[in-house]
């Protein structure tokens, strides 16, 4: 008798196994059942279920999706044309000098000199916006810079070194 009931008790719990996996088979995991509720998610909630109840049923595969997720869904009409903005006309550039390179600087010293004979010509270092005079050791020889007259670089904002004097 002993072993009758061994037998039985075994063979229940295969069955028992057997029926859970075989149910397993057929349910979703969370993230697939959110996946579905979101793709879904208008036409479930006018069922009147709620996110927790769908994703439950789901996970136990017995959820139903409403028929009105089966039909095709219409796309939102386009918003009505609307023109952009009409934007400023941007203001007219003054025109170049001959031989300038933009913001009043010059290529060459004698470039300048001709653009600005009663002012002083000075080489401005365009990276650190310090303007140097002719005939000291930076004149000219800074990576980035360009000659201008004094007073254009006054007005753009750059200084003078302060370890050199005007001539």
């Amino acid at each position: 008798m002993r072993r009758s009931v061994f037998q039985l008790l075994a063979a229940g719990a295969v069955g028992v196994l057997l029926t859970l996996s075989s149910g397993s088979a057929f349910a979703k995991t969370a993230a697939e059942c959110n996946a579905e509720y979101a793709a879904n998610k208008v036409a479930i909630k006018a069922g009147g279920q709620t996110k927790r109840a769908f994703v439950a049923a789901c996970r136990s595969g017995t959820e139903t999706i409403p028929a009105a997720t089966t039909a095709p869904a219409t796309p939102a009409a386009p918003p009505p044309y609307q023109p952009p903005p009409a934007a400023a006309p941007a203001p007219a550039a003054p025109a170049p000098h001959v031989g300038a390179i933009g913001g009043g600087g010059f290529m060459t010293d004698a470039q300048a000199r001709t653009r600005c004979p009663t002012d002083t010509v000075v080489w401005v270092n365009t990276k650190s916006h310090v303007y140097h005079f002719a005939g000291t050791r930076s004149y000219g020889n800074t990576k980035q810079g360009t000659y201008m007259c004094e007073a254009d670089a006054k007005g753009a904002g750059d200084r003078a070194a302060k370890n050199e004097k005007h001539p």
